[in-house]
């Protein structure tokens, strides 16, 4: 269990201590997703033990599976990456998204609340109303829009409720390697189609994982607990994205702009993502890079340039 651990936590007492970086043991659920890959990835090259789970190690929508992963493990922290993200699909299963969104994450805060295990909860701009132009500030009311924003919103709330150990990153647009994403989606369309429509009204700031879990393996070693928003640098439309991700990949592709109305998605998105970071530079984080410089370096990946 390494030498700063306390020998009474098996008796049920809280821990303070304080853990030099490579002795320190961060639980990561959602490890198949986009974000917990990467999250392991960067724990384990700064030499940090990471365990990666998905629902086949821990499910966390049930209470017992999520005890007795974590007291097994007794990590120092838990990144939660995990969750339902199925925007549209969640409409009309409301009742999956709650389970996995909400209770499964209120499932984890109350382990980590009887350990003393300091928490992230990745949350997501759409428990915001999404109206208006101007910055999302962290503290800002929430008042989602569909149901993917709700039960989000509800685990945010479970996350305050239960524990003071936490950090609460609302995150956007997001990117990774590991698992679908806008861009891939991107490109696979540019494989049989020579013209595409795109939503110009949606605005926001898309989100590399590498960057993000950067960021996230910083905050996590720190007790700079409260609610961050994290996002890469700079502000565009999803249409504004796509013209983009052709651009830099060397595609040649038509994109037509066209109104979300026109586009009919099921569940409501929303128009104004814009989301201010600056609470990051006033904890001492650095900000991420441009998002136009994180797809550059995505596409060096993916397409082995």
């Amino acid at each position: 269990m390494g030498p700063a651990r306390m020998s009474d936590v098996a008796a049920g007492v809280k821990r303070r201590y304080f853990i030099k970086e490579d002795e320190m043991k961060v639980l990561v659920t959602g490890v198949k997703g986009q974000l917990g890959y990467d999250v392991v990835s960067e724990l384990e090259k700064r030499g940090m033990e990471a365990v990666g789970v998905d629902i086949q190690e821990m499910d966390i929508t049930d209470g017992a599976s999520v005890s007795r992963t974590i007291s097994q493990e007794m990590p120092d922290a838990v990144i939660h990456c995990a969750a339902y993200t199925a925007v549209d699909a969640a409409e009309e299963n409301e009742e999956l998204c709650r389970r996995v969104n909400a209770e499964g994450t209120r499932n984890i805060a109350k382990v980590c609340k009887e350990l003393d295990i300091k928490m992230i909860y990745i949350s997501t701009d759409y428990v915001f109303s999404g109206q208006g132009e101007r910055f999302w500030e962290p503290e800002d009311e929430r008042e989602p829009q569909s149901v993917y924003g709700q039960t989000k919103y509800e685990g945010e709330l479970a996350v305050q409720e239960l524990l003071e150990r936490y950090f609460i990153v609302r995150i956007a647009w997001v990117f990774g390697v590991n698992g679908k994403n806008f861009i891939k989606t991107m490109l696979k369309l540019s494989e049989n189609h020579d013209t595409i429509t795109v939503v110009n009204d949606q605005f926001g700031s898309p989100t590399y994982t590498y960057d993000l879990a950067r960021l996230l393996v910083d905050m996590v070693q720190t007790e700079k607990y409260g609610i961050y928003h994290a996002t890469n640098e700079g502000i565009c439309s999803w249409y504004e994205f796509a013209c983009a991700i052709f651009r830099e990949a060397g595609i040649p592709m038509t994109v037509k702009p066209v109104s979300t109305a026109e586009y009919g998605a099921r569940a409501n998105r929303p128009a104004n993502s814009r989301m201010s970071k600056d609470k990051l530079e006033e904890n001492g984080f650095e900000r991420l890079p441009t998002w136009q410089d994180a797809l550059k370096r995505y596409l060096d990946v993916i397409l082995e340039r």
